[in-house]
């Protein structure tokens, strides 16, 4: 008998012991929306909504879609539903995501009133969204003129988004490769928009793909967690039960294969001043199986993780070793769309190489097929595999979404969501696939690459006029269309603008405020959530114990002090780290150290964290040696980490410059894409000396730093050795190490002997700590990129300007980025954001803008910012929504792994349990007094502020001139 509850009919249901989950499939009678629900005790809920969205052209209809529908619906009528709740929820995760074949809009929060606010205003906004005219024209894009004397320009929040993902010599290989793979169909167009592309979208056709697509039977609904099952099923009939079913089309046809592979050379913009010579870009791009062949793509995947998933991949490996590039490209297997393809090749090549570089790949996947793989290496990746899917481990991302999106791997394309992940059938089938055939990864080969004729070679070059002649179009088409309109026509558009700038400004009313759920600050717990910690000392070291329930897995962190160094070794040290996995030891190479790393471990990784100290002359700077591993394999961990500690190989220049080429290009790749963070890393190391440190061995600084240094390990590679064994012997003295682990108790007891021997074994010497003094930077700064989008930040210490540290601090600047900047910089200004951060340890403040059109706008702005707090009239609710909100970052919801780091980051801080609920108590009781205080603060920085933009020279230059 069919089970019905709230309008859907049950399609399956069964239990997955691998997650300890119920899952139960649902179809809606009445619309035929499917649902997903699967039941647990995680408390961290999710929710999510996809809807199969192909466009057929290239204008960004899906993605200012997604923009767009979270701009007001019809029991919210306001401006901005989604930025209201970033302001005051308790959300563990708010966002959506644009696929080239979906769009996914994902919630998550702890808080079970919380999440069902969450899920109530995100159904409403998909399904019964404003999307006026002027929603289109500002999340999309229009026509911008404010006099007849002034330029016509293109403006909207996707626009100057594309803009900047076009900048990117990364993004653009991406998006062409997978372009190139799929010609004949919807992965052949850019579902993010081009913006070439973009201005040629009506609202019209923006309104008719909403009609379209955005319907209960094009709909995949999904629930996770510890809430009540049959109260997902209500919520989700109340909103469906008004539609009729639809016969929507929005099948993803399969790309026909290539019958013979294809070769397709393009360009992207460089700029004049950089060396074209090794700039050139290569990928190989296969086109593989349907993600819905559950176990093929699970070997497909593993084959992606032995060939290119490690430094010691052999493919990787070999490329890497050519010297024919500075660093690999193209990721292995993407596995989001309906067939899986495999990218692979190099970056920082010469073009005349390109050829070669192919050959290579070709070479090296024959070599493999015919005479095999290391066996290491396949134990390496299957136990890797297997390791995090036990492990289910996220980081911050919620268990729930990931499930999810690995449900609509199959689901979207009409497969069963339950099977990728039930993973035990899936492993259970590949270890016998090994067992039966040593080479089933050798057939793989063959068959899914060397015997493929869907093979398409991308040559990506760089060309220093690109950007003039796309600067050049892009006028061209703004003057022809300024040409066709008559004087009637730009008086209208000038209204236009007026009319868009004006609702921008008009605050919403009280009343549609008043509509959006939101939590009281009763419903807020008012003390903190603590983590346990337990501090001991053994062999001279520092240990930190964490007792928290891990499920068997025990997370290490091994710190080292970097006070111990002096500053002229500061920007060495990120490749020391990397020396550290990534060279060898002297008795294995960094292959088979990598490959016994991934059989024995769950991983072993290096971090670093620098802070200064509240009412301390000097901060603090740890780099770590961070692993994790089942019980059983502790004593493999400990022994790897006593190699790696002890016995590591600097004395191999080939392979330190191969790291040194990748870091520099791994440098040079994240300006466009993580600008807001180049700049920001940038301003705060002129306030203090952690922050300095910090961009010494990371920044900007740090590029610079890698770019002289291929120079001196070529031409001295003694000089740069002898400060690399410097390093080790200062760093690694057990007198300056801590432990941190994050266990459950009975296993720690059995763990702690284990550890304690490992602490014996490390030397031991007298600890002298430096006292770092930063060399000064300009006060302003603007650093030039290719790019038609700009990055602005300006900054200051406050506690220098007079300000002392109150935990209203937290609700301030949680307004400041979800009213004021949003609304000037992001909603008017046309950015993808603005932001503010302040560090209570250094009390730097920084105002920051991500792919911006506009550079001295934007600085105008964060100069307004102390008079707005001033005049501010904030009303209860706004104050308790803010609050809110803040409270939900405090308690973010954390893995064990990160409660163990986060607490000893507390201690190493000195940042009490008690000073904690002094700040909580500040925070909950914030007044308007508060703010308009902090107005006054602001306004020194407006005159004493310094400023860093990271932008075109064009934008940086008419800034500079005004």
């Amino acid at each position: 008998m069919t089970t019905i509850i709230h309008g859907f009919e049950q399609i399956k249901q069964t239990h997955i012991p691998e997650l300890n989950t119920k899952a139960s499939l649902f179809r809606h009678l009445k619309t035929g929306a499917r649902l997903l629900s699967l039941e647990n005790d995680d408390e961290n809920k999710s929710f999510g909504i996809a809807f199969r969205t192909p466009p057929n052209n290239s204008t960004g209809v899906a993605h200012i879609m997604e923009h767009s529908v979270l701009c007001g619906s019809r029991k919210y009528p306001v401006k901005e539903p989604f930025i209201e709740l970033v302001k005051g929820s308790l959300k563990t995760f708010l966002n959506a995501f644009t696929y080239p074949d979906k769009t996914v809009y994902p919630v998550a929060s702890q808080n079970t009133q919380d999440f069902y606010n969450l899920v109530d205003v995100y159904l409403d906004a998909v399904f019964y969204p404003r999307i006026t005219p002027e929603t289109f024209q500002q999340e999309g894009w229009h026509y911008e003129l404010e006099d007849p004397d002034a330029p016509l320009r293109f403006k909207g929040v996707v626009f100057n988004e594309m803009k900047g993902n076009y900048s990117s010599p990364d993004g653009v290989l991406s998006e062409y490769s997978q372009q190139l793979t799929f010609p004949d169909n919807t992965y052949g167009l850019d579902s993010g928009g081009d913006p070439k592309h973009i201005p040629d979208l009506s609202y019209e056709q923006f309104k008719a793909f909403h009609d379209t697509y955005y319907h209960p039977s094009n709909a995949y609904i999904y629930f996770y967690g510890d809430d009540n099952p049959e109260t997902r099923l209500k919520i989700i009939n109340d909103y469906l039960k008004d539609f009729e079913a639809l016969d929507v089309d929005s099948t993803v046809p399969l790309q026909p294969a290539f019958d013979k592979p294809r070769r397709v050379t393009r360009a992207y913009a460089m700029s004049e001043e950089t060396d074209n010579g090794n700039k050139g870009m290569l990928t190989v791009n296969w086109l593989w199986p349907e993600s819905v062949e559950t176990e093929t793509s699970a070997a497909l995947n593993i084959l992606s993780y032995i060939l290119v998933g490690t430094s010691a991949s052999p493919l990787r490996k070999v490329l890497i070793d050519s010297g024919l590039g500075e660093d690999l490209t193209g990721g292995g297997v993407s596995g989001h769309l309906r067939q899986l393809y495999f990218s692979v090749g190099l970056k920082g090549i010469d073009l005349k190489d390109a050829e070669a570089v192919e050959d290579l790949i070709l070479e090296t996947l024959n070599n493999l097929a015919e005479n095999g793989i290391d066996p290491d290496m396949i134990e390496a990746a299957l136990n890797t595999l297997e390791f995090r899917l036990r492990e289910q481990n996220t980081g911050s991302f919620p268990r729930g979404l990931a499930l999810m999106l690995g449900a609509l791997t199959t689901w979207l394309y009409n497969d069963d969501p339950i099977t990728p992940l039930a993973f035990e059938k899936t492993l259970t089938y590949l270890k016998e696939q090994l067992e039966q055939d040593k080479t089933f990864f050798q057939q793989l080969i063959k068959q899914h690459l060397l015997q493929n004729t869907h093979r398409v070679t991308l040559v990506l070059k760089p060309d220093p006029k690109k950007q003039q002649q796309e600067d050049a179009a892009e006028a061209a088409r703004l003057s022809a269309a300024r040409a066709s309109m008559s004087k009637e026509d730009l008086q209208d558009l000038i209204e236009q603008t007026r009319k868009l700038k004006k609702l921008q400004e008009t605050p919403d009313s009280p009343e549609a405020l008043a509509t959006i759920p939101h939590l009281t600050l009763a419903d807020l717990d008012k003390k903190n959530k603590t983590i346990p910690i337990a501090v001991s000392e053994d062999q001279g070291s520092q240990v930190l114990y964490h007792n928290l329930f891990t499920n068997g897995i025990v997370y290490l962190d091994i710190g080292f002090n970097m006070r111990v160094l002096p500053q002229a070794l500061l920007p060495y040290v990120s490749l020391f780290k990397e020396s550290l996995l990534g060279i060898g030891t002297e008795k294995e190479d960094f292959v088979k150290l990598s490959q016994r790393i991934g059989r024995k471990t769950g991983g072993i990784w290096t971090s670093s964290y620098l802070s200064e100290m509240m009412n301390a002359e000097q901060g603090i700077a740890w780099a770590f040696l961070r692993g994790k591993a089942t019980m059983a394999q502790t004593d493999d961990l400990l022994d790897i980490m006593r190699d790696v500690l002890l016995t590591v190989k600097l004395d191999n220049p080939e392979r330190f410059k191969q790291m040194l080429l990748e870091e520099k290009a791994g440098h040079e790749a994240g300006l466009i894409p993580g600008g807001h963070s180049v700049v920001n890393s940038r301003l705060r190391a002129r306030f203090n000396a952690s922050d300095w440190a910090g961009e010494q061995m990371g920044g900007v600084s740090n590029l610079f730093f890698a770019r002289q240094l291929i120079e001196e390990v070529e031409n001295n590679w003694p000089a740069v050795l002898e400060k690399l064994e410097e390093i080790r012997r200062l760093l690694f003295n057990r007198n300056a190490m801590l432990c941190n682990i994050t266990l459950d108790e009975d296993n720690w007891n059995q763990f702690q002997p284990t550890l304690s021997a490992f602490l014996s074994d490390m030397p031991a010497a007298s600890v002298n700590l430096f006292q770092w003094t930063p060399t000064p930077l300009p006060a302003n700064e603007g650093l030039t990129i290719p790019a038609q989008v700009n990055y602005v930040g300006k900054g200051a210490n406050l506690y220098e300007l007079g300000y002392q540290y109150h935990g209203s601090m937290s609700p301030i600047s949680n307004f400041l980025r979800s009213n004021w900047l949003w609304e000037r910089v992001r909603v008017q200004g046309g950015a993808y954001g603005g932001f503010s951060s302040f560090d209570r340890y250094s009390g730097v403040f920084t105002f920051l803008s991500y792919r911006d059109p506009n550079l001295q706008d934007t600085l105008d702005i964060y100069d307004q910012t102390g008079q707005y707090l001033r005049q501010l009239e904030l009303s209860k609710q706004e104050l308790e929504k803010t609050i809110i909100g803040s409270i939900g970052s405090m308690d973010a919801y954390q893995q064990p792994d990160a409660k163990g780091f986060t607490s000893m980051v507390r201690h190493l801080l000195g940042y009490t349990d008690e000073m904690r609920q002094r700040i909580r108590d500040e925070v909950l009781s914030t007044t308007p007094a508060h703010f308009k205080a902090f107005g006054d603060v602001l306004e020194r920085v407006k005159t004493q502020g310094q400023v860093v933009v990271l932008g075109s020279e064009e934008a940086i230059e008419a800034a500079n001139a005004r």
